[in-house]
């Protein structure tokens, strides 16, 4: 009799399509956008490892995917900008949910080797990205703590960080970036109680999507095309959110203070001055909320 499980090969790891997506238009941003460049994170593509033409794929065009291009690399700046004004009061903690392909670490060694950083992410994924990060001979110093987190199979992040050695009594900052919008209002509500009760001076940056009433017709197009690629992915969008609605979740889950983010005000932030029209309006927006 043949064992059935002998004679099926070991599933591989394998990234997360939209982690890799993102790494990719990160790159993308170095390559194909005139500096003055809002992140340089070419990391993530060596990470990636796309195959040689990756950039003639159909969703690395440099005009079609410009307005989301400026989203992540304008999210990921301005939170890394938080973390550095954080750490450098004395925040000692800082939790990246939904990590992917991040590379804040491998970038920004002379800040985060003061921190103890905690990347939170699906368990497959993880382990695929800890196999390239020793590939790449960048390793996984003790102050990384890569948390895999099974949750198709009820896991709780919250429960694994502290295994991980987080400590919620003292401050911390949390990052949540592009992952709302996969999660049920329920999800995001309970997210944010578990974050609000952190220890006060504690930090919160999370992204959100527009709902599409409030986008313009051009970018409610886009957002119509990125939401049937999520959802042809397995991965559908599940909760968009208007700024005043955000707001009130985070006053309802506790936290003291709590302020909107707009594109706008990114946009004046990171991409003023510019003549090559970059610019983010994608319809992603910034929660930040204090303990």
């Amino acid at each position: 009799m043949v064992d059935e499980r002998a004679a099926t090969p070991e599933r591989k790891p394998e990234p997360d399509g939209t982690a890799v997506r993102v790494a990719l238009w990160r790159a993308l941003h170095v390559q194909a956008d005139a500096p003055p460049h809002v992140l340089e994170d070419e990391i993530g593509l060596r990470l990636a490892d796309p195959d040689e033409g990756w950039r003639a794929r159909g969703d690395m065009d440099p005009d079609g995917t410009k307005w989301f291009r400026a989203a992540i690399v304008a999210r990921a700046r301005f939170v890394e900008d938080l973390v550095v004004e954080q750490a450098g009061r004395g925040v000692s903690q800082y939790v990246i949910l939904g990590a992917g392909l991040d590379t804040f670490a491998q970038r920004r060694p002379e800040i985060a080797s003061h921190l103890r950083v905690f990347e939170v992410d699906q368990p497959d994924p993880q382990a695929w990205k800890r196999h390239r990060l020793t590939e790449l001979g960048l390793g996984v110093p003790d102050w990384l703590r890569l948390v895999p987190v099974d949750f198709e199979a009820g896991g709780s992040w919250w429960d694994e960080l502290a295994a991980a050695g987080f400590d919620s009594g003292r401050p911390t900052v949390v990052a949540s970036a592009g992952v709302a919008m996969y999660l049920t209002k329920e999800a995001n509500a309970a997210t944010l109680r578990h974050i609000a009760s952190l220890a006060p001076g504690s930090t919160l940056a999370m992204t959100f999507q527009l709902p599409p009433e409030l986008l313009e017709e051009e970018k409610r197009a886009g957002l119509e095309v990125a939401a049937k690629g999520a959802r042809a992915a397995g991965t559908p969008f599940l909760s968009f959110f208007a700024p005043r609605e955000m707001l009130e979740l985070a006053g309802e889950a506790g936290f003291k203070d709590a302020r909107h983010v707009s594109a706008a005000m990114l946009n004046e932030r990171y991409f003023a001055g510019r003549t090559d029209g970059l610019g983010t309006s994608s319809g992603e927006e910034l929660l930040v909320a204090t303990v």
